[in-house]
């Protein structure tokens, strides 16, 4: 996939009629408020940023949510009390031993940013967004999942762009100059895949007595889809916050997005790095409930090491362990290489294109009734627009 596919990550019914009408008119009604010493008041667009990135914030929670309740560590805080999937769990932890515990944390950390988020509008008098009445997916009916939940998100049939990897690799910033960013996995990038058990048949074959050797290759490569997937998600989150905090007025607003930036920063990492211990396999998505019929392969990561040149501009550096982001031009050539979050120009509709990748991922997927769009695509795509729209007015 080239680069610009990424850059349009940043570009670009039926519904309740309380969400429409918040929806529609919200930069009309909601007044500006001065903070609390009085200066840089709080502006509807910064309402309209605050608004969006709580719908976004919790689009994530949900599908974290469902990837928490199969392979996360299981409490009562965000995984319930189903059991979790202990085969789905190993196959996870085949890329690392703490993966359990990584992916119950980044669920609470995106619930806690819906639920701050949430809160925070509501104590300056706009309403917070709702979106409970479109949680109307199907759950997976695998082993540990809360079957009976209707779902915003759908991870069963996912598209996932992984230029991200080679992209943080590169000295090429896709803001200031053109590249053609290589898939880390290129068959990812096409068909549909799945990232978690849809039922028992996806995880039939695989057994805890010696893994990942006891694990079919057709489990671990669902599992592997999620490790990818994971930072694909949190990579978005990295560029998006940092680019929204250019339109904001109010400096607890500002503070707000670059706080709760910081921590989508730290997920990425985390995510990238672990993805790169995916074992060398191939798959074909056949023989199960919903199976798609796609083939993955994933490569060892860990030996593209000397393949490729770290300093190359062509942004084909698969090396890896390469995972702080490689110094890039900015702003100016003139300036020299920095090491950088990218892309964050606000020349791009951030928001916008935030929705569109994940329209393209295919987490939205099934959000339709009686053939017909249920309205949730066309009110992200709202709210979203109405972010770009703001503007910084100091």
């Amino acid at each position: 996939m080239k680069h610009s596919n990424r850059r349009s990550f940043l570009k670009q019914g039926i519904m309740t009629a309380g969400v429409a009408t918040v929806g529609s008119t919200l930069l009309t009604s909601i007044p500006a408020l001065a903070d609390d010493e009085g200066r840089f008041p709080i502006t509807r667009g910064d309402i309209a940023v605050l608004r969006f990135l709580n719908a976004l914030e919790q689009v994530e929670a949900d599908l974290w949510i469902q990837y928490s309740e199969l392979g996360g560590t299981q409490d009562n805080e965000v995984s319930g009390v189903n059991g979790g999937n202990p085969l789905y769990a190993a196959a996870l932890q085949v890329l690392d031993g703490d993966m359990s515990q990584y992916v119950h944390d980044n669920t609470d950390d995106e619930i806690s940013h819906a639920n701050f988020l949430g809160n925070y509008l509501e104590s300056k008098g706009s309403a917070a967004v709702d979106l409970s009445g479109f949680k109307n997916l199907k759950s997976s009916q695998a082993t540990g999942a809360n079957q009976g939940l209707g779902r915003l998100t759908n991870l069963t049939q996912l598209t996932i762009d992984t230029t991200f990897w080679s992209r943080y690799r590169s000295v090429t910033n896709p803001d200031f100059d053109d590249a053609d960013f290589v898939q880390a996995v290129p068959s990812l990038a096409v068909h549909k895949h799945t990232a978690i058990p849809r039922t028992d048949q996806d995880t039939d074959g695989s057994d805890l007595s010696n893994p990942p050797d006891s694990l079919t290759n057709h489990l671990k490569a669902i599992a592997f889809t999620a490790g990818f997937h994971f930072a694909f998600i949190e990579q978005g989150g990295t560029s998006l916050y940092p680019t929204l905090a250019q339109k904001v007025t109010n400096l607890e607003v500002l503070r707000i997005l670059l706080s709760i930036g910081g921590s989508e920063i730290m997920h990425f990492q985390t995510w990238q790095d672990k993805a790169g211990n995916a074992q060398p396999i191939t798959d074909v998505d056949k023989g199960f409930p919903g199976s798609t019929g796609a083939n993955v392969t994933f490569s060892d990561l860990t030996k593209a090491k000397g393949e490729t040149n770290p300093e190359s501009r062509k942004g084909d550096t698969l090396q890896a362990n390469l995972i702080m982001p490689e110094p890039a031009d900015f702003l100016s050539r003139d300036f020299g290489p920095v090491a950088i979050i990218r892309p964050t120009s606000t020349k791009n509709s951030g928001a916008r294109g935030a929705v569109q990748g994940f329209v393209d991922d295919g987490l939205f997927l099934g959000h339709t009734v009686k053939g017909k769009s249920d309205g949730f695509v066309e009110l992200l795509f709202r709210l979203a627009d109405e972010a770009d729209a703001a503007r910084r007015e100091i």
